[in-house]
């Protein structure tokens, strides 16, 4: 292994053992990375998880040290200098920031410090340097405003400086098949210029044979310096000399960028290949306006549907909407509340609309003026709120004359959507008025429930489970009802007219 190799070999194990330190393990990912792992594992460094082959736990001795050792690179080994970070020129690089990446690296700087140091081209005394490796950390550190970074410097040409940037992407970053096919393109000129004895054709003297003999072929020195297979190497590359470097740059950034178009741009004249991406990209944009359209119109559909819909359960469902005659001690209620959107036709595509009439909070708050108030003075209300809607709730609760007490969580065991947060809960809010009896010492269930969600807005029947348990022998009235219980009355719009009603 040349003194280069030596050195990528080291610089993978020093990035392992950050990763390992920042997250308290590290996946190895690429067959270079578990074998950088295995040596790491015989210095006692890493130790591997007995159930996950690739999974690699930090070991007391790496955690002790500082920096972390790794592989030396033959005789010569790195010293870290810290050096002003405007002394250094990056802007001359293959790929442009990513700036996700840099915010990702900003809490373990800001906490740790920087734990990898980036490479740079050059002698410590000279007064300005080139990036090598760590664009991504150089910016990071910028961004955070500290003015110092701890930096190895390589006395290279430009030639292994850009074969640095190459591999150090090929290995560590997720290219899109046009940027693999780019990079590998370009690192075969300069591995071909470095070693044109490995080029195939020509003359050669007898010394230029056995310097052949010796040669490792492209293909399988970029395989070992990178990680990935030989197969896909020749692959990258084979696309990267037969596509032209604008056709490439074009296709980069659109929904073009896959292995399977690439390969059959490649198959295209040098000459029309531009041409040839560029009507694709205008085929694209036809295609996807066609379904915007498609969408649209689709979306017109179903709003004249969801309005058919809520029309229909309306009035069907009338019967059992109408005053409540009785009073009762425990009331449970599920509010039809109407959330905001941007579009009345494509806004409500998955909004309760679709499925049953939805009430305003001015509504729902004067809805016991209308119907009469079904609540004894002493009685106990069981009131479902979403978390965006948690304030309308509680300003129901108290036009229906509850106070607040507590309430119970259903955890759905899934995520959903959100804009402050991913909603994987519902609240049941619990409320008194007057002075009704509390769930017994002993009998109150324990505060979260979990249970995957079913159709629509449907609750878990566990909550009024629990209800009756805790209140067995009173009366209970369900409001907003759309399966009527045994033992419950039944009010709401999709009340069944077989169950009893208010």
């Amino acid at each position: 292994m040349n003194a280069r190799a030596h050195q990528v070999s080291r610089d993978r194990q020093t990035d392992l053992l950050a990763r390992a330190r920042r997250d308290g393990f590290v996946i190895s990912e690429t067959s270079a990375e578990r074998l950088s792992c295995i040596k790491l594992n015989t210095k006692g460094l890493l130790a591997r998880d007995p159930k996950a082959a690739d999974k690699w736990y930090l070991t007391d001795k790496a955690a002790a040290e500082h920096p972390p050792e790794a592989e030396p690179a033959g005789s010569a080994e790195r010293t870290i200098i810290r050096r002003r970070i405007d002394s250094i020129d990056s802007a001359d690089r293959l790929r442009v920031v990513d700036q996700a990446a840099v915010e990702a690296l900003k809490p373990s700087i800001r906490e740790h410090g920087l734990k990898t140091p980036i490479t740079v081209q050059g002698k410590p005394s000279d007064e300005r340097v080139t990036l090598c490796a760590g664009k991504h950390r150089l910016e990071a550190m910028r961004q955070l405003g500290e003015e110092l970074i701890d930096c190895f410097h390589e006395d290279v040409d430009d030639l292994d400086r850009e074969l640095w940037e190459i591999d150090e992407n090929l290995i560590r970053s997720e290219l899109t098949p046009a940027d693999r096919a780019l990079f590998v393109a370009r690192r075969k000129e300069i591995y071909l210029l470095k070693h044109p004895e490995t080029a195939h054709g020509g003359d050669r003297s007898s010394r230029q044979v056995g310097d052949l003999l010796s040669a490792r072929r492209f293909s399988a020195a970029t395989a070992e310096a990178t990680g990935q297979s030989e197969r896909a190497i020749q692959r990258d590359a084979s696309r990267g000399e037969r596509i032209t470097e604008m056709a490439l740059h074009l296709v980069r950034g659109t929904r073009l960028n896959s292995g399977a178009f690439l390969d059959r741009l490649k198959t295209v004249a040098e000459d029309k290949q531009v041409l040839y991406v560029k009507a694709a990209l205008d085929d694209e944009k036809r295609k996807a306006a066609e379904v915007k359209e498609n969408r649209r119109a689709l979306s017109e559909v179903r709003h004249a549907v969801r309005l058919t819909h809520m029309a229909h359960v309306t009035a069907n469902g009338a019967a059992t909407a109408g005053q409540v005659a009785h009073k009762f001690p425990i009331i449970y209620a599920d509010p039809p509340w109407k959330f905001g959107v941007h579009s009345e036709v494509t806004g409500r595509e998955k909004s309760p609309e679709n499925h049953y009439p939805t009430m305003t909070t001015h509504e729902i708050c004067a809805l016991w003026e209308q119907i009469g108030s079904p609540a004894k003075q002493d009685s106990v209300l069981f009131l479902w709120a979403t978390n965006p809607m948690l304030p309308d709730a509680l300003s129901v609760m108290a036009a229906w004359g509850f106070a607040y007490v507590h309430h119970w969580i259903w955890d759905k065991e899934v995520a959903g959507t959100g804009y402050w947060g991913r909603d994987r809960h519902e609240l049941l809010l619990i409320g008194r008025r007057g002075n009704p009896a509390a769930p017994l010492p002993g009998s109150q269930p324990q505060t979260v429930h979990r249970e995957t969600k079913g159709r629509h807005s449907a609750k878990p029947a566990f909550f009024a489970e629990t209800i009756e348990r805790l209140y067995p022998d009173m009366p209970r009235l369900e409001m907003f009802c759309r399966d009527p219980r045994p033992g419950w009355t039944a009010w709401g719009f999709e009340a069944k007219a077989e169950g009893e009603v208010a």
